[in-house]
C-alpha cells in the first residue's frame, strides 16, 4: 500500500489531537475527583508513587525481588478495587477517570499489536474519499448496487462489472491497465468509476476524480492565470502523481490546441509512468477519433481496455418504476 503522506499524516495528526484531549480529560477528571472525594484522592497519591516503589524494590537487590514485586502488584490491585468502590458510592462509573478514547482497540494510537487498527484504515479511506473529488458519490454508488439488469445485454455488462471489481480488489504498484468506458448518458460509467475509485482508495492508494472541464480549467490556470507568482498553487501536480486518475465527461471539455496538448501531456506522462487512467465519456469510438487527433486517440485505442454500455437512462428507468 502506497498511503499518500499528506493524507496519512493528516489523518495521524487528528488521532493523535484526539488521544491527547482524550487523556487531558481524564486528567482533569481524576483531579476533581480527588478534591471532591479526599478518600480516592489518597488512593490515587499512593498509586502515583507505584513507580518510585518499584526502582526502590530493585535496589534492594536481586534476592527477594520477585516477592517484592508480587507484593507491590497486589497491592495495587487493593487499591484499584477500594478505588472503584469508592467510585460507585458516588454514583461514579468504575471507568469515570479513564481515558475515553473514541477506539478502545488501539487507544487512538492506529495501531494495534504492531498492525494498522481498522479505525485508522477508515478514517485514511474517508479522507482519501474527501480528497479524491469523489465527494458524497460513495454513499449510493458502489459494486454492491450496480445492477445488470437494466441494460440491453445483462451477461455483457456483468462481464464489464467482474473485470472493474477485479481490477479494483487487486489493484497495486504494478497495476498499469488503462480503462475507456463509453456510453450514453445515465448508462452507469460514473457509477462503475465510483466504485473503481472507492476500492482503490480503501486498498490505501491515491486516487483523484474529475470532470474533464475541471482538469483541463486547472491546465488553464496553471498557463495563463497565476502567471509569475512563485506561491501560486500547483493544481495540476496530483493529476499526475496519483495512482489512479479518473476522468469522467471526457470530450465535454472546450477543445482547442491548448487544451489538447494538455490532455495529451498528461495522459502519456501517466502512461510512460505506469499510472492507470479510467477514461469515461458519452462519445462513440467515431466521435473520439474525430475530436482528438491521431496522437490521443491511438493511445485511446491502443493502450486502454475498451469497454461500451449500451440501453436506455438507469435513471429515468427507475424513475417509471
Amino acid at each position: 500500500m502506497s498511503y499518500n503522506p499528506k493524507i496519512y499524516a493528516s489523518v495521524k495528526d487528528a488521532m493523535e489531537q484526539k488521544r491527547r484531549k482524550a487523556v487531558a480529560d481524564a486528567d482533569r477528571r481524576t483531579a476533581e475527583v480527588g478534591k471532591l472525594y479526599p478518600e480516592i484522592g489518597q488512593v490515587d497519591a499512593i498509586l502515583a508513587q507505584t513507580g518510585l516503589r518499584i526502582m526502590e524494590a530493585i535496589r534492594m537487590g536481586q534476592k527477594g525481588l520477585s516477592e517484592r514485586m508480587a507484593a507491590l502488584e497486589e497491592e495495587n490491585a487493593l487499591l484499584l478495587e477500594k478505588r472503584r468502590e469508592y467510585l460507585a458510592s458516588h454514583g461514579l462509573p468504575a471507568d469515570y477517570t479513564d481515558p475515553q478514547y473514541a477506539c478502545r482497540d488501539c487507544e487512538d494510537t492506529g495501531y494495534r499489536k504492531g498492525k494498522m487498527c481498522t479505525c485508522l484504515r477508515q478514517a485514511l479511506f474517508l479522507e482519501g474519499v474527501a480528497r479524491s473529488g469523489l465527494g458524497r458519490l460513495p454513499e449510493t454508488q458502489s459494486f454492491d448496487n450496480f445492477l445488470c439488469s437494466y441494460y440491453t445485454d445483462p451477461e455483457s455488462v456483468g462481464t464489464v462489472l467482474q473485470f472493474c471489481r477485479r481490477f479494483a480488489e487487486s489493484f497495486d504498484e504494478n497495476t498499469v491497465e488503462n480503462i475507456l468506458i463509453t456510453g450514453a448518458t445515465g448508462l452507469g460509467k460514473t457509477h462503475l468509476s465510483t466504485a473503481i475509485g472507492q476500492e482503490v482508495i480503501r486498498r490505501g492508494f491515491d486516487c483523484v476524480y474529475t470532470s474533464a472541464q475541471n482538469l483541463l480549467s486547472d491546465f488553464e490556470y496553471e498557463r495563463f492565470g497565476r502567471g509569475y507568482r512563485d506561491d501560486s498553487p500547483d493544481r495540476t501536480e496530483r493529476y499526475f502523481a496519483c495512482d489512479l486518475l479518473i476522468i469522467d465527461d471526457f470530450g465535454t471539455e472546450m477543445g482547442n490546441q491548448f487544451t489538447v496538448a494538455s490532455l495529451y501531456n498528461l495522459i502519456n506522462s501517466r502512461m510512460n509512468a505506469g499510472k492507470p487512467i479510467i477514461i469515461n465519456t458519452n462519445l462513440s469510438s467515431s466521435e473520439l477519433r474525430t475530436r482528438y487527433d491521431d496522437r490521443i486517440a491511438s493511445r485511446l485505442f491502443g493502450e486502454f481496455i475498451f469497454f461500451r454500455l449500451q440501453g436506455k437512462d438507469i435513471r429515468q428507468q427507475k424513475r417509471m418504476k
